[in-house]
């Protein structure tokens, strides 16, 4: 068996029926059509870039990086595969599988986020240590995880409207729920490109601004009502009149009850048209 030396790697032909795929690989989805043609290509001019297995204690090899090249090596109809031969344990693994792929053009926005937040849990470590480790800037690895608190809907949306990172970042600025999936597909019909993306949810933004002021005068109109209600009932009581108020916050709503004895109302009698 051929292990990676400092030298250089090594290189041999392995059985591609005895390459089990990777537990860590990140992606989900596969491009029929991309591995048509990579397999066409393989087909045409045989794998040009190797695949990286590590050797198992069962005896049978597990790929750590190449899965696009791998399944299009089955769909060319190849039975043995070119493979360097590494000695990785599980974090290695994890971390080479993602890297590959984000170095490449493999893994959607959300599957990178996926990939970076499950070697961060299996490293045991902080974003800090996981960005150095990757070899990616902290606040480039912040942006990737913030992805994440998009709904799976939410993101399925992205995917295939074919909104990018950027729109998808966008969108975090707003609340949580049903503004973002309405800002996301205001911006997939509209064929908003990121910079128009950025400038319509900052709209959203001004616009919830100006409706909050709004409401600021409302609610001091409704406290001089209170007033006015309050300065009547001592109005009454002042010219005798035993009226009770009682006042009770309730959670979406102020109620006001207001008591006065029909006793005294009979006492005062009809109002006169002359006066």
């Amino acid at each position: 068996m051929l292990i990676l030396a400092k030298s250089g790697p090594k290189v041999r032909y392995l059985p591609l029926d005895e390459i089990d795929p990777s537990p860590f690989q990140a992606r989900q989805a596969f491009d029929a059509q991309e591995l048509a043609g990579l397999a066409l290509s393989i087909r045409q001019n045989g794998l040009l870039t190797p695949v990286s297995v590590r050797r198992m204690p069962s005896g049978r090899y597990q790929l750590v990086a190449g899965e696009r090249r791998l399944r299009a090596c089955k769909m060319a109809g190849m039975k043995r595969v070119p493979a360097i031969l590494c000695q990785y344990d599980d974090d290695e693994s994890a971390a080479l599988g993602l890297l590959e792929n984000m170095q490449r053009q493999g893994l959607n926005p959300f599957e990178q986020a996926r990939g970076i937040r499950d070697v961060i849990a299996r490293w045991n470590c902080t974003q800090s240590q996981a960005a150095e480790r990757l070899g990616i800037s902290q606040p480039a690895l912040n942006n990737k995880l913030r992805l994440l608190s998009l709904s799976e809907e939410q993101q399925q949306l992205c995917l295939e409207k074919g909104l990018g990172e950027r729109h998808a970042r966008a969108v975090l600025r707003l609340p949580e729920g049903e503004p973002r999936s309405l800002a996301l597909a205001v911006m997939a019909r509209s064929g908003m490109n990121a910079r128009q993306a950025d400038e319509y949810v900052s709209r959203l933004l001004q616009e919830g601004q100006k409706s909050r002021r709004k409401v600021t005068p409302v609610i001091r109109d409704v406290r001089i009502f209170l007033n006015t209600v309050e300065k009547a009932v001592r109005t009454m009581k002042e010219a005798g009149v035993p009226a009770v108020a009682k006042r009770s916050e309730k959670e979406d709503y102020i109620e006001y009850l207001v008591r006065i004895p029909t006793s005294a109302v009979e006492k005062k009698g009809p109002p006169s048209q002359n006066d």
